[in-house]
């Protein structure tokens, strides 16, 4: 186990033993929260700051407590950020304001939110004075899909702008298309017929009838 690990799980060690006698000097700004599933929250934890407003005797230890294994939310040690302590799960998602640390405000900014992230979390500070721990609850709903708004239905009850008032029923493509070949058989029967009609009349003008004088009569 390397020194590393070893300072971590003390860490857990400490903070588990000293939950009974929790110093007042560290408080949770919120004892719940409650958040939709790819929002953000920010958890805020209060303690007394240094005398001399300095942050590298500050000592932070964060984690999000499960049945099986806590995760590491934020680990500080002597006013900088130990992120190789993070849990892969918070990775690139929990950032700290190092500016309000020195005023004795933690705030853990956590984005994209997941419904798994929901459970309790405890933070621990210790500035020299021995570790002191607040915890708080994070509650993450999922997300609500929002409904699609409603299409006006142009096939029933919809109206004509124009001054009959009567109602406006649009033309399917089939009717369109059941148009135009209606409409081309008969102009080919009109063609037809012409046709014929020319046809018959012209015949009729190159052999016509003979005379009734010249017809021979019967005997």
């Amino acid at each position: 186990m390397s020194y590393r690990e070893k300072m971590i799980c003390s860490i857990l060690l400490l903070i588990t033993l000293t939950s009974c006698v929790s110093g007042s000097f560290v408080e949770v700004t919120q004892s719940s929260y409650q958040a939709e599933e790819n929002q953000d929250v920010t958890l805020e934890w209060t303690f007394m700051p240094t005398t001399d407003g300095s942050i590298k005797s500050i000592n932070i230890f964060c984690q999000m407590l499960t049945v099986l294994t806590p995760f590491i939310l934020f680990h500080l040690h002597e006013g900088v950020e130990v992120s190789e302590s993070q849990n892969k799960r918070f990775a690139g998602r929990v950032k700290f304001n190092k500016d309000v640390l020195r005023e004795g405000r933690l705030r853990l900014h956590m984005s994209r939110l997941r419904t798994d992230d929901s459970g309790l979390y405890v933070c621990g500070v210790n500035t020299g004075e021995g570790w002191r721990l607040r915890k708080c609850l994070l509650n993450i709903t999922a997300e609500r899909v929002q409904p699609k708004p409603e299409t006006p239905n142009t096939t029933s009850g919809g109206k004509d702008p124009s001054t009959t008032g009567s109602p406006s029923q649009p033309v399917s493509p089939g009717l369109i298309v059941l148009y135009c070949v209606v409409g081309l058989v008969v102009v080919m029967v009109v063609g037809t017929l012409l046709g014929v009609c020319y046809y018959l009349r012209r015949k009729h003008s190159m052999n016509p009838s003979p005379p009734a004088e010249l017809v021979p009569m019967n005997p």
